[in-house]
């Protein structure tokens, strides 16, 4: 039995991926008719309250008596609120298939930021292959640029801040996993994302001169409505639970290579679902991105993680 518990990070990690490797298809099908703010906004209200019914029926356990609990603010500033901006702007402006394809430096920005704030020094293999990354996102911008085919520069400018940001989280989640459970961690990022989201969003809309009583007035329409319950149960509740389990048995930089998987799910669905263009310079720059990520990763030094195992619950 203990020999199948080991696998469970993995299978996690499996998991987390898969969905949110559909999500970029889904949220692009969302934005096709509620603006990106609605969306996030809607997503994250619906997670929050079905992961408080869980907590409500006893399904899920919570204890944060004598707990810190500003570090957990600050990982949910850093996502899902400033990445989840980031992404669905992101998805926007590019596409869902280009947006998976840019998660996918996520784990070579961990290992970047491990070395500026944790100083974890990355061998010069892994410079090479961190390099290699850079020049195949430098490559795909570039390249779209020149050809300028429905994909916005700024697309890109926002992935990679969602890419950044998904990084911090990461850090900062492996270390918030060692006096926190992974539910506890993910009620507290629903409900901050909750409330940030429906609060901006309320925000603009009265800006705009929108009415208040129209504010779930899209869900009605089965485009939005479909997305935000994808985005809203299993994206988000689900998929941040596994997250957040896998990133509390296994370090970091070993967790986050599960965003190759949700790279390749993502590209796959937006071409063969969505219909996506992908054209020629995407796989080159593709290639280089995920060789890349696979070099930093393989290079890594195993043996001295970002958090020890043994520090792990």
């Amino acid at each position: 039995m203990e020999r199948i518990k080991a696998y469970y990070p993995y299978l996690a990690g499996i998991g987390m991926a898969s969905i949110f490797g559909f999500s970029f298809m889904f949220t692009s099908m969302g934005l096709d008719v509620a603006s990106p703010m609605e969306l996030i906004a809607y997503r994250f209200l619906l997670a929050a309250f079905m992961i408080t019914l869980l907590w409500i029926f006893g399904i899920i356990k919570l204890n944060y008596r004598g707990k810190n609990l500003w570090p957990l603010f600050l990982l949910s500033l850093s996502e899902p609120v400033v990445y989840f901006i980031f992404e669905t702007y992101g998805v926007k402006y590019t596409s869902s298939s280009l947006s998976g394809l840019m998660i996918a430096l996520i784990p070579v920005a961990v290992t970047a930021l491990a070395a500026v704030f944790l100083k974890e020094r990355p061998s010069l293999y892994q410079l090479f292959f961190i390099l290699l990354s850079v020049t195949g996102v430098a490559f795909i911008i570039f390249m779209t640029g020149v050809e300028s085919r429905n994909t916005s520069i700024i697309g890109f400018v926002y992935l990679l801040g969602a890419v950044l940001s998904a990084a911090f989280y990461s850090i900062l989640a492996r270390k918030s996993s060692l006096e926190f459970t992974p539910i506890e961690i993910t009620f507290v990022m629903m409900w901050f994302a909750a409330i940030s989201f429906n609060f901006l969003n309320l925000i603009d809309r009265l800006a705009k001169g929108h009415p208040i009583s129209d504010y779930f007035r899209d869900l009605t329409d089965y485009r939005v409505l479909i997305p935000v319950l994808y985005l809203g149960v299993l994206s988000s509740v689900v998929a941040y639970f596994l997250n957040n389990y896998a990133l509390s048995k296994l370090p970091a930089s070993q967790a986050s290579v599960f965003a190759n998987l949700t790279t390749v799910i993502s590209v796959i669905a937006g071409i063969t679902i969505r219909r996506e263009a992908f054209y020629w310079y995407h796989i080159i720059g593709a290639i280089m991105i995920l060789i890349g990520v696979w070099g930093t990763n393989y290079f890594g030094k195993v043996s001295q993680p970002i958090i020890s195992s043994e520090e792990t619950h």
